[in-house]
């Protein structure tokens, strides 16, 4: 299949930058769902809310699906399960058991996932040294920003467990990010209706095994499910899907870097949080390894026409 090389440009930045702050408040509303709704009905709900939101765009905006006559159902349902409806019951259930910050820490691996699968099975996305120094600067800055206790144990029961899922989350995401920009022309608006409708076809049947019908999460609770599924799921979903299309799976998951910076970040705005010592160390790890890594596209976007 021919895939063209990413085209990364002021746009992409843009977007960039978007989801870093969108899903960096994102573990923050999963957990206090989790205070009122059983994980796999989080899942379901998360999925529901944006499944219902995208078909009325995606219909609005025409219906369309694959552009030409070649089609991959197959590759485009595997890419639905794994970008979706697996790493969103990993995460509902691992967070259960984990501190917020080591969902953090396991969504920065998704770089290491990607570099090595991008390499071998996607044109222009090589593993030069430059690139894999600034990709590991930046991890490195990540885990400077959440500290090692992110990393030390709880004792909490099926901890264990529940950083497996975290990571299992991770390489989910890893895998789906290559496979999708191995698909044919499709249309990105039904692409992410696609990815969440077959996602939800899975999550739901097994939120109704598991935890049986949904209860009533109250006013607060419903509140708090549709913007979860609303805003970090259907249009971060969006944003994420046109990026890896266009720019690639390796530039998109800069991504990872910026998630627990906004965290802390929204910690210190809205909660008031003291900002720790280590926010100014991962930070300049962090816009280092982007600096590293990214130089071939900063210079194009900065040089002049």
């Amino acid at each position: 299949m021919n895939v063209q090389a990413p085209e990364i440009t002021a746009r992409s930045w843009a977007m960039i930058a978007t989801l870093g702050v969108v899903w960096g408040g994102t573990f923050m509303v999963q957990s206090i769902a989790l205070q009122s709704t059983p994980p796999f009905w989080v899942a379901s709900a998360r999925i529901g809310f944006a499944t219902l939101l995208t078909w009325v765009v995606w219909r609005w905006r025409g219906g369309l699906m694959f552009t030409t006559g070649q089609t991959d159902w197959p590759r485009l349902t595997l890419v639905a399960l794994l970008s979706s409806a697996v790493p969103f019951m990993c995460l509902s259930w691992g967070q259960q058991f984990v501190p917020s910050a080591f969902a953090g820490v396991s969504m920065a691996s998704v770089t290491l996932f990607i570099l090595p699968l991008a390499h071998l099975f996607l044109p222009g996305e090589r593993m030069t040294l430059r690139r894999t120094l600034g990709f590991l600067l930046g991890f490195a800055g990540v885990a400077a920003l959440i500290g090692p206790e992110a990393l030390s144990a709880t004792g909490a029961a099926n901890e264990s467990w529940g950083r497996a899922a975290c990571l299992a989350a991770a390489g989910c995401y890893a895998v789906s990010s290559v496979m999708m920009r191995r698909l044919p022309p499709i249309d990105p608006i039904g692409l992410t209706f696609a990815t969440l409708a077959i996602g939800a076809l899975l999550v739901i049947p097994v939120a109704v095994l598991a935890h049986g019908a949904p209860a009533n999460p109250g006013l607060t609770g419903l509140l708090v499910l549709a913007l979860l599924g609303l805003v970090p799921t259907a249009g971060a979903n969006l944003l994420r899907i046109l990026v890896i299309r266009s720019a690639g799976p390796v530039f998109m998951s800069l991504t990872n870097y910026l998630v627990p910076l906004c965290s802390i970040l929204f910690g210190w705005l809205l909660l008031s949080e003291q900002l720790p010592a280590s926010l100014f160390l991962g930070m300049a790890l962090i816009l280092s390894g982007v600096f590293l890594s990214q130089w071939g596209a900063l210079t194009r976007l900065f040089r002049r026409p």
